[in-house]
Order: C-alpha cells, then structure tokens, then sequence
C-alpha cells in the first residue's frame, strides 16, 4: 500500500463517528437479510469525505481499486467520488479506461448512494454518443445494483432530453421484484415527465396498471393532484 493511500486513509479514520454510524448502518439496511447486509459504515460524512478527497485526486485506478475493495462503505463511496473527478478530466481514451474500470467493480459498487451518486456521471456521460447495448445487458443481470446501475445511468441521458433509453428499460422492469429498482425506475419516470410530461403520462396509462404501486406513485409524484388520482385509479 502507496504512503498517499495510508494517509489517505488515516484521514478519513479520523471523521469516525460511531452514532452517524449506527444511524447510517440502519438507513442502508446493513442487517442479515436486508439489502447492505454485511456492509460497514464508520459514520464520516459525506461532506468531510469531499473536502478529504480534494488533496487525493491523483490516486491511481490501483489506489482506488484498494478503497473500493475495503469493508468500509466511507471508503467505497471516497473511491467513487475520486473516480468521478479523474473521469471529468480524463481525455477521451482515460474516460474509456475508467469507464471499463468501473463496470469491473460492480460487486463493490453495492449500495443505492454509491450507485446513484456515480453511475450517470460516469456510464451515463460515456454512452451518451454511443452503443448502449451494455445497459441492456446490466438490466438483466440478476445483480440488483447492475439492474440498478442500468436505470439510473439513463439520469444523464434524461438531462439531454433523451428519454427513449428509459421508457424501455421501465418496460422490461415492470415485473422486478425488488422495491429499489421499483424506487429508481419511477424517479427516473419522473424526471424524464419533466422534460415530457405528454410522453409519461401516455406511458403510464398503458403500463400502469402493470407497474408496483411505489413505481407508480414515484413517477407521478410531480403530477397535478387531478392527474396522479387519475393514474392511481386507472
């Protein structure tokens, strides 16, 4: 292990809060059988963690990979927010390499924050002018976080009123049965309802009544009280 990555670190250990931690290790569903089953938070902020990272942006993928590999979720999502910084200045042929560096790391990409907090900056940014067969590919994997990771990558394409990627994959998530794809595919649903609400709506009157009462109450949130007891009822 580099010294940078020790002290890296050190840092880090020293925002330990062991009451954030309990709170946050009930948040994230950490216990047996719940979805961060087994995953260890040390209750740093994520605002500490930010002004930490500001001094390690020149970690390498090696340095990173090694967060990302740790126990602890603090040191996970630190990696995450670095990778994000080095993808943003990266040329065209880094942002490739680091885009294959974190598909690669999936299994430790394994709560809702670290996937949502990175996977439109980085997959989504990528593919935006490109083949997107490899999100067809993750919302089919039996891993909830690639499932997870295919949707909310549609974030960035949404921002650029692109929103054909994300009325399909809602299709072929109808049926998931897990309540966070459930939460991600309707916010998605909303916020691409915000750049075409006609759209959404024509889609929810065809699929809705297919959909899992939280994806549909999510995607209409934003919706006219008139228009959501419409969808609710229809």
């Amino acid at each position: 292990m580099s010294n940078r990555l020790v002290i890296f670190k050190n840092k880090l250990l020293k925002k330990k809060n062991n009451n954030k931690s309990k709170i946050l290790s009930r948040y994230f569903k950490t216990g047996k059988g719940e979805y961060g089953e087994g995953d260890i938070f040390l209750g740093i902020s994520v605002v500490d963690q930010r002004k930490i990272i500001k001094e390690f942006l020149n970690l390498s993928l090696l340095e990173l990979q090694d967060l990302l590999n740790s126990k602890f979720h603090e040191f996970r999502l630190s990696a995450l927010l670095i990778l994000i910084q080095k993808y943003q200045l990266a040329d065209e042929k880094e942002k490739k390499k680091i885009v294959r560096f974190y598909l690669k790391n999936i299994r430790n990409i394994n709560n809702w924050d670290l996937v949502d907090v990175s996977v439109y900056k980085i997959l989504g940014h990528y593919l935006f002018d490109k083949d997107r067969k490899i999100i067809y590919k993750l919302v089919r994997s039996k891993n909830l976080w690639a499932r997870r990771m295919a949707v909310v990558a549609t974030l960035y394409f949404i921002k650029k009123h692109d929103l054909k990627d994300i009325f399909s994959l809602a299709k072929i998530l109808i049926r998931d049965e897990n309540d966070l794809i459930h939460k991600a595919v309707g916010w998605m649903l909303r916020e691409a309802g915000k750049k075409d609400q006609e759209r959404l709506e024509s889609f929810l009157l065809k699929e809705g009544k297919k959909m899992p009462r939280v994806m549909l109450r999510y995607a209409i949130e934003k919706m006219a009280e008139q228009k959501r007891a419409l969808m609710l009822n229809k």
